[in-house]
């Protein structure tokens, strides 16, 4: 569904990606780790058009390297930012409609059943976004992208700051989501979260892949887990 080949990004002078490659097939969950600082969201927010791209970034085999965010977006890729960028204005119900491409029904999520799926978010329904707790906020921004029904999704450290009981939930939407055959690629500094729920792994390390595996082989490879990973 994804493929990403020989990718480059520069801020200014800073050649922050330096040639990664990697691929998500349809239905997967594939987590991009690493240490802060290593490119990771630059990576999305390059594949997502906010950053100008060199190389390949083929999405269901139609190139979108360089093309604008909007047009990314309309082919069926979602995306959901570290800082969230809810509208803090709009209540809660306003900003998941927000995020439907046409009013018909006819996609995969509803207002209802993510209000049937997160209580909080219901009991929040006419609350302006800017009024929620930081871990609302992220549910609210996951769920405002699926209303637009993508095919995949990348979502940028989910639980970053999160309570435990607020990171469960959001495991188990990350799980649901790919059960309804949308493919995720997720950003994540947890590494626990990320080997319960990814089918796959890549790690980063100084802008480019240094290891890619399942969740089973990265328990095997301390020495990945020790360059990389931990701290």
């Amino acid at each position: 569904m994804l493929d990403v080949t020989d990718l480059h990004a520069w801020y200014g002078k800073s050649h922050v990606l330096q040639g990664v490659s990697f691929e998500v097939a349809e239905g997967e969950i594939v987590s991009l780790l690493g240490r802060n600082g290593v490119g990771r969201s630059t990576t999305v927010k390059t594949i997502m058009g906010e950053v100008e791209p060199q190389g390949s970034i083929l999405f269901r085999n139609e190139q979108i390297a360089g093309r604008k965010s909007y047009e990314i977006a309309r082919l069926g890729l979602g995306y959901v930012p570290e800082n969230r960028e809810i509208f803090p204005t709009l209540t809660v119900r306003q900003n998941l409609l927000l995020g439907m491409k046409s009013t018909k029904p006819s996609g995969r999520w509803s207002v209802e059943e993510v209000f049937a799926m997160f209580p909080l978010l219901a009991d929040r329904a006419d609350v302006p976004g800017g009024a929620l707790s930081g871990g609302e906020q992220q549910l609210l921004s996951m769920c405002r992208s699926l209303m637009g029904d993508p095919d995949m999704i990348m979502i940028d450290e989910p639980t970053e700051g999160l309570a435990p009981k607020i990171v469960e939930q959001v495991g188990n939407l990350l799980l649901e989501i790919a059960d309804r055959g949308v493919a995720i690629l997720l950003v994540e500094q947890k590494l626990n979260i990320a080997m319960r729920i990814s089918n796959r792994l890549y790690v980063m390390g100084h802008g480019q892949i240094v290891w890619d595996g399942t969740p089973e082989s990265l328990t095997q490879a301390g020495d990945v887990r020790a360059e990389w990973l931990e701290v």
